[in-house]
Parts: structure tokens; C-alpha cells; sequence
């Protein structure tokens, strides 16, 4: 792809144009009186940070696409490798990886921008720890530190720094120096994910009480993942990695959240509104002639019109972003392919399974960590409900989970639920246990359900909140981070570890050791039984 060209000789845009370009599919725009005013004088200084921790994925592209606005708008912009935040974010970076992993950043996040055609010559790149250990900037994180209340820091890095059980201080600093990081840069405006804003609101009360300006704040909206909620780097199904091979892309996208006429929470559609869209003009479905051959569109509403209208199938939705993804990704794989950067990323990021094994005989010092993100459980939709052939006791159930096809889910609810409350009803699913044959039939999940304790037994499936969609992640509270196991061993007994904690409280809600199970729109409970046990 030959680089983005401002031609010389095309008149150069006026301040309205600018703030167009600037300002198009973003969420939240605070202080846009003053950047009209900048636009009207000169060009705007803007910087848009990100911390070096996990591996970008797609998702950048997102804000990749957004400096190449910036840049056709004439801004003057900075690129923040924030190394030092990645460390103050409960050490997400350790110390003996900053500089590998910031190097990485450097590179992918250039070979990025490279294959959308952005000029490298026109940005700045600087990293946090250039400037943000000097003498003058540590003194203003004192001065900081004396007006700024508790209360204040944490509400600030709420969305944005991990939230744990017991925080440590060096999150409470995090908002702080992302705000003092405006004044340093000498930048009129901040981007960034709408994440961010109560960052942004901290910074626009807090740096006036060091005598500094308030700065304008740009923010694009959260695009949902693959599985329909934020696009993360610590939840597996839930991104594309930049590297990934194009088999993977193509499995993941098959995965991918994706119902028919279904607009909400799709990730895939969102891809296309904020990348592809804006980088092209255009977008082509590709499918077969007797599908009615390929169709280019001109504007992303009149895509998401035929999608509703379920004009355009997910299938073809999806081949059709897979082929335009992978001409993006294919010059960042082939950069990547060098030998200097195939033993950077390994030595940036360390597989842990290739850790050193313990030695014969000795116990591993560290015991296995057992924790609820192991489980991959999601919300399920009972697509059709048959007896077992042969036995009388077991529901063969088809339930729709957001993969291409439904599974086989065998479950023993002949006695408690009649088979009419179960057709089409949400449940929730534990995925990823072991298939096995029950009688005959492969089931490929757990229908997990609450039990009574006493006779004579009651047993009701847990109800995911209303309005939940098929494929949704279930959480336990303060566990939302970390990748589910591929599958549960057997042998290891993790399911069965954990489920030993599972209960249902006196209001009826499902939890783990008094953690309420979650999706993102409320709480997991089961209709009467409480005190109960889950399973």
C-alpha cells in the first residue's frame, strides 16, 4: 500500500473541514468550543498514549485509523509508548520486560500505521520514561499528590486500571501522570477510548490547580470484541492478534458474535464501521453469484440496513472481513517474519507454558492457580429440546452459544423441568469441559443449574439477566480478566475445585465464595432456591 499523500497541490482544508475529520465516529468530544478556536488559528497539537502491557490486537486499528484522520486534518501528532504507566497498572508490565515490551509496541505500532498508509515522518513517538523521571515532572507529581484526594485517584483509574481487591498506591498515581503528561507533551487535546473519560474529567479539574491549562479531550467508542464484549488483550476469543495466522484469523472469526439482523454489541460489524470504513470509503461483501453476487457499499449505514434486514448473512459478513483484514495484517506478519523481531516478541513475551518444569521428584514450589476465569462460561439460547433416545432420564438439548453451529448438550433435567420451559430459554453454559458420551450422545457443555439441599431435591437452571444474547462471557465478580483453559483436564479437577464455592445466595443470586456470577448487564440468579448449591 503506497503511503497516505496530503497532495501539494489540493487546497488545504478549512478549520470546519478539519474539525470534521477530526471529530468524525468519535463518542464524546469535551471542549469542542476550544477546538474550534485552536482550528480557526492553527494546527492542533494532539497525543494519543497507550500503556505497553498485552500484545496489541485488531483493535488498534481503531485508533490507527483515527491519527490518520489527524494527520489529513494537518495535526501535529504524538504517538506516547506510556511505559512507565504499564508498570504502575499492578505491574501488568514487570520491570525486567519494560524496555522488551516497549520495543515491541514501537515496532508493531509503527508496522500498524505503515499498512494503512500513515507517514511515519509525520508523527513523534516518544515513551514515557523519556521525560517522566525528570526533576521538574516527578516535582509536579508531588505537588499533584498534595490537592488531589483518594477518592479522586481511584474513581479516576476506575475504568482503566485493574481493579483488585486490595489496590496498590501505584494505581492511585496512574491518572495523575497521564494528566501531567498533557502538560509535558505541550499538546492542546488528548485522545482516546471513551475508557478513558473520567481520566480525562480528573485532568481537566486538576491541572488548573497547578497553574496549566485545561486541554480539549477526543474519545472513540469501546468497539466490542469477537465475543461481543470489550475487545481485550487478556481475554483470549475476545481478540485477533496481530500476528495471528490466517487459519486463526479465520477461526476466530467464525467464533465471532455474530446474529442475524442482530446490530448490537456485533463486533464484527463495529470493525468495519471504525476501520475499514474510514480507511477505504467502501466496503464489499463478497458471496457467490446465486447469493446474488458481490455488493460495494458507499456508507456503513446503508451495510448496517441490509444486515438488520438480514440482506447480508453473518457467513458472508464475516468471509468478507476476514479477506479485507488480512491485507492489513499480511505486511505486519511479513515484518514480523525477520528473525530480529520473531526473538523480540518471544523474549517480550514469554510463553509460560516453556517454563522451566520442575525436576524429577521435587514438587512444583508454586501450586496451580485455580481461579473462576479458568471456566469459559457463557449465556446459551436452547435452540430445541428432545428426550434422549435411550434413556428417560436426559434432555438432548441443541443450544446456540454464538458459534456457527449450536452444540449437543445432554443434561439430566427430565424430572425437575418440563420440556416447554426449556425451548428457547437463555441458560448458562459451562463450555469447555472435556466432550463425552452420555448413553450414546456426545455432549459438548454443562447446563449449570442451582439445587435444593434437602428432599425432596428441587432443581431450576440459572437465568442469565434479561436481554442477554447468545455467546455473552459469565463472570465471577473481581475474575472478568484472565483467559479460560482451552479445556478442563480431567484429571486436574479445576471445575470441580471451584464448584465446591458455588452457591446461591439468600437473594437468590449465583456466586463463588459470595461473588456474584456476572455478564455485562447484571447478575446471574436462579427464580426460588435459596442457599442452594450449583452444578
Amino acid at each position: 500500500m503506497q503511503p497516505m499523500e496530503v497532495a501539494a497541490m489540493e487546497p488545504a482544508p478549512g478549520p470546519q473541514e478539519k474539525y470534521h475529520l477530526i471529530t468524525r465516529n468519535l463518542q464524546e468530544v469535551l471542549g469542542e468550543d476550544k477546538l474550534m478556536a485552536i482550528l480557526k488559528e492553527r494546527e492542533l497539537k494532539i497525543y494519543w498514549g497507550t500503556a505497553t502491557t498485552g500484545k496489541p490486537h485488531v483493535a488498534y486499528f481503531v485508533p490507527m485509523s483515527k491519527i490518520a484522520d489527524f494527520l489529513k486534518a494537518g495535526c501535529e501528532v504524538t504517538i506516547l509508548f506510556a511505559d512507565l504507566h504499564a508498570y504502575l497498572d499492578n505491574m501488568k508490565a514487570p520491570w525486567e520486560l519494560l524496555e522488551l515490551r516497549t520495543l515491541y509496541y514501537e515496532n508493531v505500532i509503527k508496522a500498524m500505521l505503515e499498512s494503512i498508509g500513515v507517514p511515519l515522518e509525520k508523527l513523534k513517538f516518544v515513551r514515557g520514561t523519556d521525560y517522566q523521571l525528570s526533576k521538574e515532572y516527578t516535582l509536579d507529581v508531588y505537588r499533584l499528590s498534595s490537592v488531589v484526594t483518594q477518592h479522586d485517584a481511584k474513581k479516576a483509574g476506575a475504568e482503566v486500571v485493574k481493579q483488585v481487591e486490595h489496590p496498590l498506591l501505584s494505581g492511585l498515581l496512574y491518572p495523575g501522570l497521564q494528566a501531567l503528561d498533557e502538560e509535558y507533551l505541550k499538546v492542546d487535546a488528548q485522545f482516546g477510548g471513551v475508557d478513558q473519560r473520567k481520566i480525562f474529567t480528573f485532568a481537566e479539574k486538576y491541572l488548573p490547580s497547578l497553574g496549566y491549562a485545561k486541554r480539549v479531550h477526543l474519545m472513540n467508542p469501546m468497539v466490542p470484541g469477537l465475543t461481543g464484549s470489550k475487545m481485550s488483550s487478556s481475554e483470549e476469543d475476545s481478540k485477533i492478534d496481530l500476528l495471528d495466522r490466517k487459519e486463526d484469523v479465520k477461526k476466530k472469526l467464525k467464533k465471532a458474535f455474530c446474529e442475524p439482523g442482530n446490530i448490537e454489541n456485533n463486533g464484527v460489524l463495529s470493525f468495519i464501521k471504525h476501520v475499514l470504513f474510514p480507511l477505504k470509503s467502501e466496503f464489499v461483501i463478497l458471496r457467490e453469484e446465486k447469493w446474488g453476487g458481490n455488493k460495494t457499499y458507499t456508507t456503513y449505514e446503508a451495510l448496517e440496513k441490509d444486515f438488520a434486514e438480514q440482506v447480508v448473512h453473518p457467513g458472508d459478513l464475516k468471509n468478507s472481513v476476514e479477506v479485507a483484514l488480512n491485507k492489513l495484517l499480511d505486511p505486519i506478519r511479513e515484518k514480523f517474519n525477520s528473525p530480529e523481531l520473531k526473538k523480540l516478541t518471544n523474549a517480550a513475551y514469554p510463553n509460560p507454558s516453556k517454563a522451566k518444569p520442575a525436576e524429577k521428584g521435587t514438587k512444583n514450589s508454586e501450586p496451580e492457580n485455580v481461579v473462576p476465569s479458568r471456566l469459559d462460561i457463557r449465556v446459551g439460547k436452547v435452540i430445541s429440546v428432545e428426550k434422549h433416545p435411550d434413556a428417560d432420564s436426559l434432555y438432548v438439548e441443541k443450544i446456540d452459544v454464538g458459534e456457527p453451529e449450536p452444540r449437543t448438550v445432554v443434561s439430566g433435567l427430565v424430572q425437575f423441568v418440563p420440556k416447554e420451559q426449556l425451548q428457547d430459554r437463555l441458560v448458562v453454559l459451562l463450555c469447555n469441559l472435556k466432550p463425552q458420551k452420555m448413553r450414546g450422545v456426545e455432549s459438548q457443555g454443562m447446563v449449570l443449574c442451582a439445587s435444593s439441599v434437602g428432599e425432596p431435591r428441587q432443581v431450576e437452571p440459572l437465568d442469565p439477566p434479561a436481554g442477554c444474547c447468545a455467546g455473552e462471557r459469565v463472570y465471577v465478580e473481581g475474575y472478568e480478566g484472565g483467559e479460560p483453559d482451552d479445556e478442563l483436564k480431567p484429571k486436574k479437577k479445576v471445575f470441580e475445585k471451584l464448584q465446591a464455592d458455588f452457591r446461591v445466595s439468600e437473594d437468590c443470586v449465583a456466586q463463588w465464595k459470595q461473588r456474584n456470577f456476572l455478564t455485562k448487564l447484571g447478575r446471574v440468579s436462579c427464580k426460588s432456591l435459596k442457599g442452594g448449591s450449583i452444578s
